[in-house]
């Protein structure tokens, strides 16, 4: 085969290609980022005839399509477990549990499949004694040391496993690309590789991938697009808990969460999250509140935390954990303008309990209830759950699944809530007493501050 060189540029932030050397990438606007790659164009040969297409209607589906991971929360995000042929994208912090959850998972898949682990990473030895600590002893799972992905491909060929773990695709080289392990160039060749080797042999491939300093994962964007599921691994290294959320998932819902807690033995899968978020919570304490919020095809009671104390600088700091900042000043805004609190002065920490990252603008009218406690040192009933989006004119707005919320909140044993009065799904026959407020000033009242 002829193969010819050429020398590109790419941004080794976000895999921007650019004829030339750029000073700020036009896709991400990061700053000396472009590295010079070598990129080798072979000419392939003539392809095979194409097999003929089908209706979809006569398209058979295998019943055994679906394979389970052996973890309940990893199949919720999964929708169901993994599919034949399917490739998976696992990133997150260093050192959070990634290597850890998947040794697991292919315990689990051991005792039914083969399962073939190939670390670059990590010697054979030292995944064995990892593998020791999570009880892993006879199971049929193959490791390989290998990060040579023409050694790794022979031997996929050889044992044909049902499900391939890549830790990780940063460490993973082919020799037809003549640049560095870990590079743009390199992630995209060998993704491609494994998408094609998933696809024709209809085994289940799952990648693990760094992140960069911004969060993203490492690498060209095209590898997020080639890949079946993206998945993200997250939590505070110094928190017990952990959470798989799904970003992306062609056979399942985007927008589920599984959550696991760490152990000595691994992790643990948590099947009752709102017991293990709220069984340290201090009663009669100012500045703490709890809500719901709703993840995938669940409620989840969380605590919500604040802090306001008088600064020593002429501008109060503002800090949040767990939620969006700039949503954060938004409230504070909105509570100064139409509660008239007097916040300009004092810092402010907000912090979502156990370590969780909340996105849903469900969760405001707690935050904002959490800093007027706060800021009035009175506590809020221990009882009390509080649900609505609060806008900039101190509207409270409706939420989504309302129904399901409260009934994650009566099940915990709480008596009252919060909700907002326009909200169209409120629940019927609830025993929770619901009280509705239409305005931020309302829902302060409701409380009995």
């Amino acid at each position: 085969m002829k193969k010819k060189t050429k020398t590109f540029f790419y941004c080794s932030n976000c895999g921007y290609e650019s004829l030339k050397w750029l000073g700020k990438c036009p896709d991400c606007s990061s700053w000396n980022s472009f590295v010079e790659e070598q990129q080798v164009a072979t000419k392939n040969p003539t392809p095979k005839e194409a097999a003929a297409p089908e209706m979809i209607g006569a398209i058979e589906i295998k019943k055994d399509m679906r394979i389970s991971s052996g973890f309940v929360e990893v199949d919720r995000v999964l929708g169901g477990g993994f599919i034949s042929g399917e490739i998976l994208l696992l990133s997150g912090e260093p050192g959070i549990g990634k290597s850890t959850l998947v040794l697991q998972i292919a315990k689990n898949l051991g005792r039914d499949y083969k399962v073939l682990y190939c670390s670059g990473e990590e010697s054979k030895e030292q995944i064995k004694y990892r593998g020791n600590r999570l009880g892993i002893t006879g199971e049929s799972i193959l490791v390989s040391a290998e990060n040579n992905f023409e050694n790794v491909q022979r031997i996929i060929e050889k044992e044909q496993p049902d499900f391939l773990v890549i830790d990780s695709i940063q460490t993973m080289y082919t020799s037809e690309i003549e640049s560095a392990q870990g590079t743009v160039a390199q992630a995209r060749e060998i993704s491609a590789k494994l998408l094609k080797l998933a696809k024709n042999s209809a085994m289940t491939v799952m990648i693990i991938g760094h992140i960069t300093k911004d969060g993203g994962i490492a690498g060209p964007k095209v590898l997020e697009h080639m890949v079946d599921a993206v998945l993200y691994f997250e939590g505070e290294r110094y928190y017990q808990y952990r959470s798989l959320r799904s970003y992306k998932n062609r056979f399942g819902s985007s927008s589920e969460i599984g959550i696991f807690e760490m152990a000595e033995e691994g992790l643990v899968e948590v099947l009752n999250p709102s017991k293990f978020l709220l069984q340290e919570r201090a009663e009669e304490a100012p500045g703490s509140v709890i809500t719901a919020v709703y993840e995938g095809s669940r409620a989840i009671l969380l605590e919500v935390q604040a802090l306001v104390s008088d600064s020593h600088y002429n501008q109060g700091r503002r800090v949040a954990t767990g939620y969006d900042y700039n949503r954060i000043n938004m409230i504070i805004a909105v509570l100064e303008k139409k509660i008239g609190l007097q916040l300009s002065g004092s810092d402010i920490y907000v912090n979502i309990v156990g370590g969780l990252k909340v996105s849903e603008p469900a969760v405001d009218l707690a935050i904002a209830l959490a800093i007027t406690s706060s800021f009035r040192n009175k506590s809020i009933d221990k009882d009390l759950m509080i649900i609505g989006e609060v806008g900039l004119s101190g509207e409270v707005r409706s939420v989504s699944n309302l129904d399901q919320r409260i009934a994650e909140a009566e099940k915990m044993g709480f008596a009252k809530a919060i909700v907002p009065v326009h909200n169209k799904t409120l629940p019927k026959g609830a025993k929770i007493s619901l009280m509705k407020a239409s305005n931020l000033a309302e829902a302060i009242r409701l409380t009995e501050f």
